[in-house]
């Protein structure tokens, strides 16, 4: 717990609703089975808005985790903004989802990406999705902020 307040006194904060698996590793008594869940959780569209949402997610009393509050932050995003794109799990996506909510996406990319997928099994993540389509680095710095693995 003393991490946890020197981390707050340094000003590092942890956005629930952007955090990736280590990134809730970092808090003390989280298992990796759980910052796996709520990444996926929030993945599909939940927004975890404060401590009792958490809490609730995680399926454990609001005072175990209560001195995690130090170092998160809990913000609302319109997940209609453009300013903070939906991202689309790519390993479950259909080329219609594909092309309707990525608008740099052309049909024989998107296409491409589904039959490998199809053929090969699932993305680990944007590395993997480059080498095994032969994409360039443009195409990947512009599809990283609409794709989740």
């Amino acid at each position: 717990m003393t991490e946890l307040e020197i981390a707050a006194q340094l000003g590092i904060r942890i956005d629930v609703n952007f955090a990736s698996v280590d990134d809730w590793l970092r808090l003390p008594g989280i298992s990796i089975h759980q910052a796996r869940s709520l990444v996926e959780l929030i993945g599909m569209g939940v927004q975890i808005l404060c401590i009792e949402d958490l809490a609730a997610a995680l399926n454990m009393p609001v005072g175990r985790i209560k001195p995690w509050e130090a170092v998160l932050s809990f913000s609302y995003y319109d997940p209609e903004s453009t300013l903070t794109p939906a991202k689309l799990n790519i390993n479950t996506a259909n080329l219609e989802e594909l092309l309707e909510k990525i608008p740099l996406l052309d049909a024989a990319t998107a296409k491409m990406i589904v039959e490998n997928r199809n053929q090969n099994g699932v993305y680990r993540n944007l590395a993997d999705l480059q080498r095994r389509l032969g994409l360039s680095s443009e195409v990947i710095s512009q599809l990283l902020h609409y794709l989740q693995f």
